[in-house]
């Protein structure tokens, strides 16, 4: 007769929290790499400006643009710095988390192994409680 594992209530949760904490770290890491395209992507465009003024308005307006895309760029690198300390912590949230369902899904396995084998012995007890019958039915009716 299998005994359930008396901790599988605690153990759902801290795996609950642990995918909660998984999924947070997932969506972090992709705030970070959709900071650092858009950082790729303002680079090309700062690289790819024309820079051939065909007058003062279009040096003024270049230099506009480049003095633009510089602040988006010194803005952007200030988000990443933020987005990857967020994903930092989230790492560390995640950490804690699979440490504090490891334990409980170790005691789970040795569990379920204890059972399994309390399962095989008593399976082991009736066969042999059944041959021992048999063999003393059979002894009975040699008489």
């Amino acid at each position: 007769m299998t005994q359930t594992f008396r901790l599988a209530g605690l153990l759902r949760l801290r795996q609950l929290e642990q995918d909660e904490a998984a999924g947070d770290l997932a969506a972090a890491n992709a705030r970070v790499a959709e900071t650092a395209d858009r950082q790729s992507k303002a680079r090309t465009d700062l690289e790819t400006t024309g820079s051939e003024p065909t007058g003062p308005e279009t040096l003024a307006a270049i230099a506009a643009s480049r003095a633009a895309a510089r602040t988006l760029l010194a803005d952007l690198e200030a988000l990443e710095r933020t987005r990857r300390e967020s994903a930092e912590q989230a790492q560390a949230a995640f950490s804690t988390a699979r440490a504090r369902s490891i334990g409980l899904e170790k005691l789970e396995a040795k569990h379920t192994v204890r059972e399994a084998a309390a399962d095989l012995r008593a399976e082991q007890l009736f066969l042999d409680e059944l041959t021992s019958s048999a063999r003393h039915a059979a002894r009975g009716a040699g008489r």
